[in-house]
């Protein structure tokens, strides 16, 4: 029988905290397997020898009292390597934003998010995609038309590659690009392994930000 997936929540806003628990355990296949008001108390606990019930998500908040998000992340990695991590945080800030994908999170949502989209993308993320808030998205884009009016660098990406990868940064799954290009889900995954490679990138958020410092999208 397949295990439920394990999540870890680490939010200081605890009525915030306990709605996504709820809208957790509504879940088909999905557990809380702990939650904290701090990073402290994770990493105190994930740093045990022999710890049980490692998290395969955890959702993070990043203005968090004491130790930041940010400043959790690389201690999470120590501590529990196979954990992916999901921002959920009310930073819209473009800057923050390049800064969680630079660290390799596999996913960036606004509490704005609905519960139906949180939970989208942590299975998104469990079956190794990646999960972009279609707002930090949009600001993304918008950020790379302002910042590179005309292209600098040659764009190592198709025409079909790069139209998927904008895509992916509105905050699109796989289904809804192939429902929208009007292709096969597989075409639409080879598109995406193709242009993960050609940008040398881990998974699709960090391609978008990729993309960005590259000057890629423009017109």
């Amino acid at each position: 029988m397949k295990r439920n997936i394990r999540i870890m929540i680490i939010e200081d806003n605890a009525a915030y905290r306990e709605s996504i628990e709820t809208a957790i355990d509504f879940a088909d296949g999905i557990e809380v397997a702990g939650r904290s008001g701090t990073a402290e108390i994770v990493l105190r606990s994930l740093s045990q020898p022999g710890v049980q019930c490692q998290p395969d998500i955890i959702l993070l908040d990043l203005n968090l009292p004491g130790m930041s998000g940010f400043e959790a992340i690389p201690w999470i990695r120590k501590y529990s390597p196979d954990a992916k991590i999901i921002v959920l945080t009310q930073s819209n800030n473009l800057d923050d934003v390049k800064k969680a994908v630079l660290l390799d999170v596999s996913g960036y949502l606004l509490k704005s998010a609905t519960y139906e989209q949180i939970i989208r993308g942590i299975r998104d993320v469990v079956k190794g995609g990646a999960s972009l808030d279609p707002k930090v998205g949009s600001y993304m884009l918008q950020a790379i038309r302002d910042n590179f009016p005309e292209a600098q660098f040659c764009n190592p990406l198709s025409e079909r590659e790069e139209e998927i990868l904008g895509l992916l940064a509105e905050g699109l799954v796989q289904k809804e690009i192939a429902d929208g290009l009007e292709i096969s889900a597989s075409t639409v995954k080879s598109h995406i392994k193709n242009l993960l490679i050609k940008l040398d990138a881990p998974n699709s958020a960090a391609a978008v930000s990729k993309a960005f410092r590259m000057g890629l999208f423009v017109g």
